[in-house]
């Protein structure tokens, strides 16, 4: 698994949101390094049952990196409720919308502590100040996504220069950070180049490029392909 600290930077890792087990197994034999456990049908951050992420866990057995999403509840006390029922499920990340102030945040995770990803979304724009009181409420990383599935991918609304600071900052930080958004097989030599630590996907690997629909392992195959090319033209 990658972490921050890595001391020489090497290519992104492939995430891959699924759906349910059966998925995460195809991705993660695809060559997926991180299976992400999420509901399509619930936009960015749909949340699936506790259970079905169980499950998944389950399946996977440590054979590739998992995360899954909290959700969007309302109120504090429910966020912090859903975090640890996520945590519970054996999940290695738990990530959760940046929409709560300091104290909520640092509450929920401590309800995951050394586990928690901040999720930020590209149309929102990025804020300067933004990324360095993360550590200090208790996360591990943040990544950027859309939050409407439109068809608009993440470079529509932030410039490469935007996402080269959000990765620089997130390192300098010490925290993790990923890209994704509706991103294509083909979007990953522009921003492997910016160097996150993920890369996610999922409409852009799923049959008709629908993220709704079922994941095509010869798309996971092919964006994982592109990602070990970048590893192999590093070390020659």
């Amino acid at each position: 698994m990658r972490t921050p600290s890595d001391s020489a930077p090497r290519p992104p890792r492939l995430l891959v949101s699924v759906r349910d087990a059966d998925e995460a197994v195809l991705a993660c034999e695809a060559g997926a390094d991180l299976v992400d456990a999420k509901d399509p049908e619930r936009g960015a951050l749909g949340a699936l049952p506790p259970g079905h992420v169980k499950a998944i866990c389950e399946r996977i057995a440590g054979r590739c990196a998992t995360s899954a999403v909290a959700g969007e509840p309302e109120g504090d006390e429910a966020l912090v409720a859903r975090v640890a029922a996520m945590a519970g499920t054996g999940v290695e990340w738990v990530k959760v919308a940046l929409r709560r102030d300091h104290d909520a945040l640092s509450r929920a995770a401590s309800a995951a502590p050394g586990r928690l990803i901040a999720v930020f979304f590209a149309e929102d724009g990025l804020r300067d100040d933004a990324l360095p009181g993360l550590r200090a409420a208790g996360f591990v990383g943040a990544m950027i996504d859309t939050r409407g599935k439109d068809g608009r991918r993440l470079t529509d609304h932030l410039a490469p220069p935007a996402l080269s600071r959000f990765v620089a900052e997130c390192r300098r930080q010490g925290l993790l950070s990923g890209l994704a958004g509706s991103l294509r097989v083909e979007d990953i030599m522009t921003l492997a180049t910016l160097d996150p630590d993920y890369l996610g996907f999922r409409g852009g690997l799923c049959r008709e490029g629908d993220r709704r629909g079922s994941l095509d392992g010869q798309r996971v195959a092919e964006a994982s392909r592109a990602l070990r090319s970048l590893d192999r033209r590093d070390a020659a």
